[in-house]
């Protein structure tokens, strides 16, 4: 019955692809070399369409497949799913099933509930904090989760899938003349902004510039970076600026596509935008795809081979979307010592929470025990969706005896159907794996008897017995 669910799927899929591209059922069965009558079963799910068919459709019309094999319509699922489940609107016992078909059905119509719901969360949040700001930890994390600024960023980047590509070709081309200068980037780039634009570039001690890592002082025509960075980050804060100073009309024009109306969002994106395009120069895409296939996805290996930090690494694979040279869609999140997650992105299906950390079950939390070590898992949601993840501790910067530097984790992983290409998973049985159950965190996790849980959920009534003790506290009624 899953199986035939899932085929059902496709149709409304194929209806609103063919209505993008302004064409019509006849029109589509010619370029694909089938009948009219044919498209039309698909469109109404009485066919499934068969995997060639697929593959066709997706090389006709050039197009990632994903789209139509609902990676998208996954996420809408979760986000909508989260919504229904808040007991605050009592909206029942609302299925999965029910929900997919409304995001097959109307995916607009899906998202405008799901964004009608943020702007009601953060509108009673914000007259609850002007009344009570601080009352306990989990209201703090949810108003600062719901701060518009960088929700509404993260949404664009999530609709780009985190690839740009005027910014991609931009930022290569600008790396192959960066060459010509000098080999060493970070010294081509001190040369480019002293010939260019005047600039000086110094590195001065931590007493001078005790909290700030990189200074553009604008008067003085110069560019500070604290002592604490290491070399690979003097060369991504370099590239920042060449971004802004060189590139900031192409920057702006994505920000204004987005429609961003508050100086905050703007702002941030802006440095969102440049911070990528500051990677793809220092991993310029094609290259960075080449070695990375080469390699099976090392990011230790391909952080010596650019010179870079294993995070901006990372974070550099979650960016490989090019529609005709794509890397693995990775997901990437990066948590502190709490759990609390201050970056996260998801090329693929993963689905992060807009609520409080990540689930304790994932290895993620237990870097912090061996730092620079990287440790591997295979974990499972609990819709079944399986995933392969690597996760490793990492410094932004060493620090000295006084003030040691942070430690952060990052967390990397990709649908289990791609692990047989990284190099991480030559230890691992791919075909007898036996996955961690996870879920996304507590409070919207329904798996009973989790010893690891912290929060009951949302969506179940708890029940509690006096004659016996379980291995969770929280125990609630199923289905």
């Amino acid at each position: 019955m899953a199986e035939r669910k899932e085929k059902t799927l496709i149709g409304p899929r194929i209806r609103r692809l063919r209505r993008t591209l302004g064409i019509t059922q006849a029109q589509m069965a010619e370029d694909l070399g089938v009948s009219a009558s044919y498209i039309n079963l698909i469109e109404g799910n009485q066919r499934p369409i068969s995997a060639n068919l697929l593959l066709t459709l997706a090389r006709v019309y050039d197009f990632d497949i994903s789209d139509v094999g609902g990676m998208g319509d996954a996420r809408l699922v979760s986000e909508l799913m989260e919504v229904i489940r808040d007991p605050v609107l009592e909206a029942g016992q609302v299925g999965k099933n029910d929900v997919e078909d409304i995001v097959n059905a109307s995916p607009d119509i899906a998202r405008a509930f799901v964004h009608l719901y943020d702007k009601y969360r953060e509108l009673a949040l914000r007259t609850y904090s002007d009344n009570n700001p601080l009352t306990d930890r989990e209201k703090v994390e949810l108003l600062e989760e719901s701060a518009r600024s960088v929700e509404s960023v993260r949404q664009m980047l999530q609709d780009y899938r985190n690839y740009f590509p005027e910014l991609d070709e931009a930022a290569e081309a600008f790396s192959a003349e960066l060459s010509t200068i000098h080999e060493d980037p970070y010294a081509a780039m001190i040369q480019r902004l002293k010939g260019q634009h005047g600039l000086r570039v110094r590195v001065v001690p931590y007493d001078i510039m005790p909290n700030t890592l990189r200074y553009y002082d604008r008067h003085k025509r110069g560019i500070d970076l604290s002592e604490l960075l290491p070399q690979s980050g003097r060369r991504f804060q370099l590239a920042f600026q060449l971004g802004m100073l060189e590139f900031g009309e192409l920057i702006d024009s994505y920000v204004m596509k987005a429609g961003f109306t508050d100086r905050d969002a703007i702002g941030l994106a802006r440095v969102s935008l440049a911070n990528y395009f500051a990677a793809a120069v220092l991993m310029p895409y094609h290259s960075f795809l080449r070695e990375a296939e080469k390699t099976k996805y090392d990011v230790q290996l391909l952080s010596h081979r650019f010179n870079t930090s294993f995070e901006q690494t990372a974070h550099r694979l979650t960016t490989l979307q090019k529609p005709d040279a794509r890397g693995i869609p990775f997901f990437f999140v990066r948590i502190d010592t709490a759990g609390n997650v201050s970056k996260r992105f998801s090329a693929g299906r993963f689905h992060f929470s807009k609520f409080g950390g990540a689930c304790p079950l994932w290895n993620i939390h237990e870097c912090f025990e061996s730092p620079g070590r990287i440790r591997t898992q295979i974990i499972q949601m609990p819709d079944d969706t399986t995933y392969f993840s690597i996760a490793r501790t990492i410094t932004r910067t060493d620090g000295f005896y006084d003030k040691p530097g942070p430690k952060l984790a990052i967390g990397l992983g990709c649908d289990i159907a791609y692990a047989k290409r990284l190099v991480y998973a030559a230890d691992h049985n791919l075909e007898k794996a036996e996955p961690t159950p996870i879920g996304v965190n507590c409070y919207l996790c329904e798996r009973q008897n989790c010893a690891s849980r912290a929060h009951a959920p949302l969506s179940r009534k708890l029940v509690f017995d006096e004659r016996a003790r379980g291995i969770s506290l929280y125990r609630f009624q199923d289905d």
